[in-house]
């Protein structure tokens, strides 16, 4: 069997890893997550297995690349942030911070679920923890969301 093109899978997949990446981070760590994410599959895509689940395997390089920038940043000392952000961005800002509310459980599920399209036994997975534990994480966090983000119906 052959492997589709190296650059196809960015293409196809590129969209789904930038959502995972921008949930968790900031749009600048987001891109270093994103490049990051794909230079690892790079080096891994010649070994990976051919019936894996191309994108399922991305979205959890993303994700674990993203708590690696997160990590990276929580030893940095950040400088003056400012006070408005531009309204273009508002909205992902406001998705950003009620994102980074949430408990890391919860957090983690909702991104790799809603954002990475990851079904919840590969939430599960990829968290150590049940199917079930990740689906109700998912859920609350959901929920908290809709209480943060003013949704009328939460």
């Amino acid at each position: 069997m052959t492997r589709a093109p190296f650059e196809s899978i960015v293409a196809l997949h590129g969209a789904r890893v930038w959502r995972v990446c921008r949930a968790l981070l900031d749009e600048v760590d987001a891109d270093d997550a994103w490049s990051e994410t794909f230079l690892a599959a790079l080096e891994a895509y010649p070994r990976l297995a051919h019936d894996a689940r191309i994108e399922e395997w991305l979205v959890t390089i993303a994700h674990r690349k993203a708590i690696d920038v997160l990590r990276r940043r929580a030893r940095l000392v950040v400088g003056d942030v400012p006070d408005r952000p531009s309204p273009a961005v508002a909205r992902d800002l406001d998705l950003a911070r009620a994102l980074a509310l949430l408990p890391t459980r919860q957090r983690e599920a909702v991104v790799l679920h809603h954002l990475g399209g990851l079904p919840f036994a590969e939430v599960a997975a990829t968290l150590g923890s049940s199917a079930d534990a990740a689906r109700r994480a998912s859920s609350d966090g959901v929920h908290r969301l809709r209480e943060l983000l003013g949704d009328a119906d939460a």
